[in-house]
């Protein structure tokens, strides 16, 4: 099959099905992933489809938004190097808060037992990871939770985050990009995103390699909002200059 030929097939398949993976695509024409990926490359540039982790939706889904279960395990190993350079950021004691993200939620999970810092959140899985720490006094920030996130949002979640003046706010994001901000599929979880940052005197991005230059529905935010930006090493050199010339500073980890 020649590439014009699978790329129109894969165009099909993702606009029956609303969404294609790379691996499924790969075993399916039984080529390599690394072709398939360049078939997706070439399909968004030509606006046919927009490329997401580990695969692809039509152009125009840019309301689509994985589940939690998805999150979890896409980009798993930079998600935990990304927690881990994360640690260093926290600091020695004050108040942090924490948005809601796989990247973020790994980074709940290895606070060091000493800590004893006070968090916010309104992300259930962030909480979950946190409530029996003993040395974290941790407050859980009410509202209508989104089954697909299990995060609170809407009116309560707003007016909580609006009396909180935290020392540093770990962010994540489906989309980020110096021209394009930083996005999110919902505009609900978009005002609470923009709360927290709000509510931070230093802000922290939590985001993978594989969001970079995406763009969702829902903007809450530029990435001169951000101090510093902690990614993985599949973000280039060259995109990791232009992050930095906006005034956010880049580890990749």
């Amino acid at each position: 099959m020649y590439a014009a030929e699978r790329q129109q097939e894969i165009l099909r398949l993702a606009r029956e099905s609303g969404r294609v993976d790379v691996l499924s695509l790969a075993e399916e024409f039984q080529v390599t992933a690394e072709t398939v990926r360049r078939d997706l490359k070439a399909l968004d540039r030509a606006g046919l489809v927009r490329r997401v982790h580990g695969g692809a939706i039509p152009s125009g889904r840019l309301d689509f938004e994985p589940d939690l279960a998805e999150r979890e395990s896409t980009a798993a190993d930079e998600k935990d190097a990304i927690a881990r350079a994360a640690l260093a950021e926290l600091p020695a004691d004050g108040s942090v808060i924490l948005d809601a993200g796989s990247t973020v939620a790994r980074l709940a999970a290895l606070f060091p037992l000493e800590s004893g810092l006070t968090v916010v959140t309104h992300a259930l899985p962030v909480a979950a990871r946190l409530a029996d720490h003993p040395g974290i006094a941790l407050h859980l920030v009410g509202g209508r939770v989104r089954h697909r996130t299990r995060a609170a949002v809407d009116a309560w979640a707003l007016r909580a985050y609006g009396e909180v003046a935290a020392d540093v706010a770990f962010v994540a994001t489906n989309g980020f990009s110096p021209d394009g901000g930083l996005t999110t599929p919902d505009l609900a979880e978009a005002a609470v995103k923009r709360a927290t940052i709000a509510a931070a005197r230093r802000v922290v991005l939590l985001a993978d390699s594989g969001k970079y230059g995406q763009r969702q529905f829902a903007r809450f935010g530029d990435l001169s909002d951000v101090d510093l930006l902690i990614t993985d090493t599949g973000l280039s050199p060259d995109d990791a200059r232009d992050i930095e010339r906006s005034g956010t500073a880049v580890v990749r980890a």
